[in-house]
């Protein structure tokens, strides 16, 4: 039988889970949690937490008894007797209830001797001892022992004007208890019905002009006595009066005067204002500051994320809690100590400045949102080896204010050695792919999406459930836009695919054996033709052991060879870091059976064997490699023969064996295209001269011309082609090229060599068609004449790539070059033995 909790343990659950608004108030439920946390040291007891080093106490709220802190600052427990209760001599707790009394006796009752003082010599006690109700937020001894001594003596010197008006200024003309005191609230105070402001907080912190309550409810005969941490000062102004009179807030002033928002902030409202100082201006860099003001859209941004719609008070922050801003975005204030940070940063000076229409507090940095930042400013940290290299290689001044760009951004520890340490212009060719033409938000991806780069790459799109990858490289948190465009961050550097599944396949030896198996199945043009698949491509060694006869009978039974290698293709590209860590994702094969797929720290199980190598990306869709035989386990062998040898391949299942039992032919329906190939061979003629040679090509030269349609989904019986010949004869331009090589022997002697190629250019033209043009209309595209080029080549730095070459490295025929350390990208990061940018 499962042990019960103990009833006390259930009813703190309950505290801790119950809906605020079936409790009396916040305050109240805090309070109820308080006492049930003192209950062990009898009854009536409440549990408070005091912030070490300090005075500041508070009922303990479910958050910070678990944390054991408040404000990140570590707190120590104190019992006290709950509020309307008191100790009795030799017994457990607080038994007895206080005595009640009028207004005047329970001031003195609570502790808050100096009001009850105050309230005498100003003739006050005889209004609060009489007949009435009344609320008085009453001032600790402590809060009055805090209040500028200038201020507090003049109060002193005036008891029957200055102080009795401060005191009624505290007061309100009927009971209010905490539970009344609502949010948001403003209530006439008992002097020229000046407005109190009341804050109701979900922490259970309650507030009046941000004063805290620190002891409530003590009532009274005529009224109730709420214990407050700091004196009330008078209030008249509103925000904008405070803005118009602070020399120090003139930069602010002036920005605010600037958007257009310097007479909303005197508007009646319950404002909070994070108001810059001069100083904090003067931090900003002058043109960061002058692009900003002379932008009417960003300048309003930047003052509107300055300012909450909500009255947030210093007292009722003890922890760290998100708020939105007039500009649409959040902000994080939090607490160190006494300190109050904004987004993480110890900024604020002065806090509490109460007004008519709101509270502000003065910081010492700008905050400027997303919304007024470059593009390239919306960079944090973990980003700055991707800005620094596109500073460096020249990048960074194309990205004009007035164009609109999404950066790509992989974390620094994407960037290796080897990456840093490439040619630049191969560098800058790898950063183009990372910066999009235009400004995409990460609500605006879409899976399939084709994005081009300013390379003029174009880039695909894969949204899944948790996760939105782009090629081979996945998101993680921290996408953001700006003025002029948007960053998205990504784990790795993306990789545009060059080679289709087949070229891919073909360039590894390591996939011989299944290409030839693929070939054999006629499955070869599912492979090359566009489209987006996932392959689970078995190397060699998943058929070691296979005999040539063994390959034979694999390849005789033609269904059944189709069968087991459709079951490592499935419709849909699937990065493996696309799926969420520990969850099955199952998908179903082309050849019709489900397939397992599974990331476990940070490998991919494909029916719980582990993926040698995954996210291998090509154009038509991506390789996951595996080194052992998939086979569907739902689908029966009724072949004695193949049934040993699919054992003898495949050993993670049990095959089921039916006999008799044959495989069903699986109708391929693939794309086809419509291709014409024209050759004319040149001629060459070689003309020598006496100090160099030179080589002349005359008349046409080779052109090979390859016309596409839109794809025709259909049936492709075993042996049918798809041909058209469109005859014609193309009109060129004479095409000349000069290279200028090296120095060659002619004679005896050393001299150079001057090559001269005239005549039209190898070219290569493909032709979009929907597959309703005549002939006579591919023939006009033939008859367009080829503009005449000359081109120079020169040889260059060994250490540097030529452009061919840096051609060919990016599309994965070679290992990158590296080139020396003195031509490392200027000021590029090493990174250190742990992986991190240095």
């Amino acid at each position: 039988m499962v042990p019960l909790l103990p009833l006390y343990a259930l009813l703190l659950l309950f505290l801790c889970d119950i809906n605020p608004a079936n409790a009396n108030s916040y305050y109240d439920k805090v309070l109820a949690h308080s006492r049930i946390r003192g209950r062990d040291q009898g009854p009536n007891v409440c549990a408070l937490q005091q912030i070490l080093g300090t005075k500041k106490k508070y009922f303990s709220s479910c958050k910070n008894w678990y944390q054991g802190a408040i404000c990140g600052k570590k707190t120590t427990v104190l019992y006290e007797c709950c509020p309307g209760y008191m100790r009795m001599e030799g017994m457990k707790g607080c038994p007895a209830v206080m005595p009640i009394d009028h207004v005047y006796g329970t001031l003195g009752i609570v502790g808050a001797t100096t009001t009850q003082h105050y309230s005498d010599v100003s003739k006050l006690r005889e209004e609060i001892e009489g007949k009435g109700s009344y609320t008085y937020f009453a001032p600790s001894n402590e809060a009055w022992e805090n209040l500028d001594s200038d201020i507090r003596r003049g109060l002193e010197n005036n008891v029957n004007v200055e102080l009795l008006n401060a005191l009624h200024s505290h007061m309100v003309n009927k009971r209010m208890l905490t539970k009344d005191l609502k949010h948001g609230m403003v209530i006439p105070s008992m002097y020229n019905n000046l407005g109190l402001f009341i804050n109701h907080y979900p922490n259970g912190v309650v507030t009046v002009n941000c004063a805290r309550v620190i002891h409530g409810n003590q009532i009274a005969t005529n009224g109730v006595v709420h214990v407050i941490d700091r004196v009330l000062t008078q209030i008249g102004t509103s925000i904008q009066d405070f803005l118009e009179a602070e020399d120090d807030l003139s930069s602010f002033r002036a920005a605010a005067i600037t958007s257009d928002l310097l007479e909303s902030l005197g508007r009646d409202g319950h404002f909070t204002l994070f108001a810059p100082t001069n100083e904090a201006f003067e931090k900003l860099p002058r043109g960061v500051l002058e692009r900003i003001m002379g932008d009417k859209v960003a300048s309003e941004a930047l003052m509107k994320y300055h300012i909450l719609n909500t009255l947030q008070c210093s007292e009722a922050i003890t922890g760290g809690a998100v708020f939105e801003t007039m500009e649409g975005n959040t902000i994080e204030i939090g607490c160190e100590g006494d300190s109050i940070s904004i987004n993480g940063i110890k900024m604020v000076n002065k806090k509490d400045i109460v007004t008519k229409n709101g509270v502000i507090h003065l910081i010492d940095e700008v905050l400027i949102p997303d919304s007024a930042k470059q593009v390239i400013e919306l960079a944090g940290k973990q980003q700055t080896t991707f800005t620094d290299l596109v500073a460096q290689l020249g990048l960074a001044s194309s990205l004009k204010p007035d164009g609109e760009y999404t950066l790509l951004a992989p974390v620094n520890n994407a960037f290796s050695d080897d990456t840093l340490s490439m040619d630049q212009r191969l560098l800058k060719l790898i950063l183009q792919n990372h910066i999009l033409k235009v400004k995409v938000g990460l609500s605006d991806l879409y899976n399939g999406q084709i994005l081009e780069t300013i390379g003029g790459k174009q880039l695909r799109v894969f949204v899944y459930r948790t996760a939105i990858c782009i090629e081979n490289s996945c998101m993680v948190r921290g996408s953001k836009q700006g003025r002029n465009g948007a960053i998205h961050i990504f784990r790795e550097i993306i990789q545009p695919a060059e080679k289709s599944l087949h070229d891919k396949l073909r360039q590894d030896k390591r996939f011989s054996i299944f290409l030839s198996l693929l070939e054999a199945a006629d499955l070869k043009d599912l492979l090359t033709q566009p489209g987006d698949w996932t392959l689970f491509a078995p190397t060699n060694d998943a058929f070691k052991g296979m005999t040539s006869e063994e390959r034979e009978l694999l390849i005789g039974d033609k269904n059944a060879l189709q069968n087991i290698i459709l079951y490592h293709l499935t419709p849909g590209v699937y990065i493996g870091k696309g799926f969420e860590p520990g969850v099955t994702n199952i998908l179903k094969t082309t050849q019709g059976s489900k397939i397992y797929l599974k990331g476990v720290n940070e490998t991919l199980l494909v029916n719980e064997l582990k993926s040698k190598e995954s996210d291998i990306m090509t154009t038509n869709g991506v390789i996951h490699v595996v080194d052992k035989l998939l086979y569907p386990a739902d689908i029966p062998v009724g072949n004695d023969q193949l049934l040993e040898l699919l054992n003898k391949l495949i050993k993670y299942i049990q095959i089921k064996f039916v006999r008799g039992s044959t495989f069903k032919e699986i109708p391929m329906t693939v794309y086809t295209t419509k291709i014409i190939t024209k050759v004319v061979e040149p001629k060459i003629k070689v003309i020598q001269g006496s100090l160099q040679p030179i080589i002349k090509t005359e008349g046409p030269a080779m052109t090979k011309i390859q016309i596409e349609g839109d794809p025709d989904f259909r049936l492709i019986k075993e042996g049918e082609t798809v041909t058209e010949v469109i005859h014609g004869e193309p009109v060129i331009k004479k095409y000349t090229k000069i290279i200028d090589g090296v120095p060659v022997e002619i004679t005896e002697k050393q001299t150079r060599e001057e090559r001269i190629i005239t005549g039209p250019e190898i070219k290569y033209t493909r032709i979009s068609t929907g597959g309703g043009e005549t002939g006579e209309t591919l023939q006009k595209f033939l008859q367009k004449e080829v503009s005449k080029v000359t081109k120079f080549i020169e040889g260059g730095d060994g250490h540097l790539f030529e452009d061919e070459e840096i051609k060919r490295l990016l599309q994965g025929d070679t290992p990158a070059k590296k080139i020396p350390a003195n031509k490392r990208v200027q000021g590029s990061r090493r990174r250190s033995r742990e992986g991190r940018s240095q």
